[in-house]
C-alpha cells in the first residue's frame, strides 16, 4: 500500500476511535435558545442515528443544576418543543442520559480549570480535543469566553466554536470580535452561523435558481421589476425586553437574516458549490449593495414600534423596556444592488413584531408586458406575474 494511503487510513481510524470522545459544550444551557432550538435539534439528530457513540453534551450556566436535575429539566422541555409525531419516550430518555451539567459563570476565568477537569472525565482523555463549543449566551460574553478557553488550554487544534448572531454591535465591535476569535482559533474552527440559512426552503432557493433552466434566463433587471423580502411575526418580544432594547429590529433581523435572503436571491452561481465559493458569491452581493445616502435615510427607511391593541401589550409596556424607548420593532427599507444583473431593480425588505400575520417570504415581481391586449373587466386588470417563495409558516412556491 502506498505511504500516502497508509497515512490516510491511519488518520481515518484515529478519527473513528475518537468519535466516542466527542463532547459538545453549551454555554448558556439554562436559557431560551437551548431549550427551544438546540436540544430539540440535537434530539432529532440522535433519533435519526446521526449522533452516535458515547458522546457527551455538557451544559454550562450560572443556574445551579445537578446532572440529574438538568436532564429532568431538558426532558420536560423536549415534551413541549418537539413535535408530537417526533416524540419517542424511550429515545428521549436515552438521549438525555448523554447530558451533563456544570454550574459556573462563563464570564469569570476561575471556572475554566474545573471545566477542563470535567471534560477530561467525560471523554476519558487527559488531553480532550474533539470539542464543540456553542455560545447560547448574551452577546456581551462573546468576547470573553474564547479568551478564557485559551487561558485554560481548551482551544485545541481539534476543537470548534459556534457563535450565533448578533456578531458585534457595530462594525468596529464586529472587527474586534474577529480579532479575538482569530487570536484563539484558526478560521476553519470558527462557525459564525445564521440559522435562517438552515431552513429547507432557503436551501431550496439555490436549487430552484441554479438547477432550473426556465427561470435563470429571466433572473435579471431585464425581466424583474422589483423584489420584496419579508419576515414578520404575530408575536411581541415576550420576555426578551432586556435583549431587544439593546438590539432592535435592525440588528436583530436586517443585517443577518434579511440580507442573507437578499444575497441568496441576487447571488451569481458559484463555479463549484462548496463553502468557500458560496461565501465568495455572497460577499460579492454585499460589496454591490449601494451605500445609503441622506435621501435614503429620510425617504427610503421606515421605523416603528407596536402599540397596545386589545389584550396585547404595547412595546413600551413590555418587561425590561424603557417607558420612553425609541427602539424599533418594525423596519422597512429600500435597497439597491449596483451590478450588471440587478442595476435599477429595487429590493424592499421589511420585518416586524406583533404584526397581523406570521410569514417569511421572497416575492419576485416581474415586469409588465410591453403591450396590454386584454381589457379590464369589472375593475380587474391583468397584472404582471409574481413568483412567491415562502419559507414559513407554509413552505412552498407559487
Amino acid at each position: 500500500m502506498p505511504l500516502r494511503k497508509k497515512d490516510e487510513l491511519k488518520e481515518n481510524i484515529e478519527k473513528i476511535e475518537t468519535m466516542d470522545k466527542f463532547a459538545m459544550i453549551i454555554f448558556g444551557a439554562s436559557g431560551d435558545l437551548t431549550k427551544r432550538k438546540l436540544m430539540p435539534a440535537l434530539y432529532s439528530l440522535y433519533r435519526d442515528k446521526r449522533l452516535t457513540g458515547a458522546f457527551s453534551i455538557l451544559g454550562i450556566a450560572r443556574t445551579a443544576y445537578s446532572d440529574e436535575e438538568f436532564r429532568s429539566y431538558i426532558l420536560k422541555e423536549l415534551q413541549h418543543f418537539v413535535k408530537a409525531e417526533d416524540r419517542d419516550e424511550e429515545i428521549m430518555n436515552s438521549f438525555v442520559s448523554h447530558l451533563y451539567y456544570l454550574p459556573m459563570d462563563p464570564a469569570k476565568p476561575d471556572g475554566y480549570a474545573t471545566l477542563r477537569e470535567r471534560l477530561e472525565k467525560l471523554t476519558h482523555d487527559e488531553q480532550p480535543d474533539n470539542l464543540l463549543y456553542y455560545l447560547a449566551t448574551p452577546p456581551s460574553l462573546y468576547g470573553l469566553v474564547p479568551l478564557h478557553l485559551k487561558e485554560a488550554g481548551l482551544n485545541t487544534s481539534g476543537s470548534r466554536i459556534i457563535i450565533e448572531k448578533p456578531f458585534g454591535y457595530d462594525l468596529e465591535s464586529a472587527r474586534e470580535l474577529n480579532r479575538i476569535y482569530t487570536s484563539v482559533f484558526e478560521e476553519r474552527q470558527i462557525y459564525r452561523i445564521d440559522h435562517f440559512l438552515g431552513k429547507e426552503t432557503a436551501q431550496n432557493l439555490l436549487a430552484f435558481r441554479f438547477a432550473n433552466g426556465i427561470f435563470e434566463p429571466l433572473w435579471n433587471r431585464n425581466y424583474i421589476d422589483y423584489v420584496e423580502v419579508t419576515a414578520v411575526e404575530n408575536l411581541g418580544i415576550e420576555d426578551r425586553g432586556g435583549f431587544y432594547e439593546t438590539t432592535g429590529a435592525l440588528r436583530d433581523m436586517v443585517q443577518n437574516h434579511l440580507i442573507q435572503l437578499v444575497a441568496l436571491t441576487a447571488m451569481e452561481p458559484p463555479a463549484i458549490f462548496n463553502a468557500d465559493n458560496f461565501r465568495n458569491e455572497v460577499v460579492k452581493v454585499y460589496d454591490s449593495l449601494m451605500p445609503l445616502d441622506d435621501v435614503d435615510l429620510n425617504e427610503h427607511i421606515v421605523r416603528g414600534q407596536y402599540t397596545a391593541s386589545g389584550d396585547k401589550k404595547g412595546y413600551r409596556e413590555e418587561k425590561g423596556v424603557a417607558p420612553e424607548s425609541r427602539t424599533e420593532t418594525y423596519i422597512a427599507m429600500k435597497l439597491g444592488i449596483s451590478n450588471w444583473r440587478w442595476s435599477g431593480v429595487p429590493f424592499y425588505i421589511r420585518t416586524g413584531k406583533q404584526m397581523p400575520t406570521k410569514v417569511t417570504e421572497i416575492v419576485v415581481h416581474f415586469r409588465e408586458t410591453p403591450h396590454q391586449m386584454f381589457r379590464c373587466a369589472d375593475g380587474n386588470c391583468p397584472r404582471a406575474n409574481k413568483l412567491i417563495l415562502r419559507l414559513q409558516p407554509m413552505k412552498g412556491l407559487c
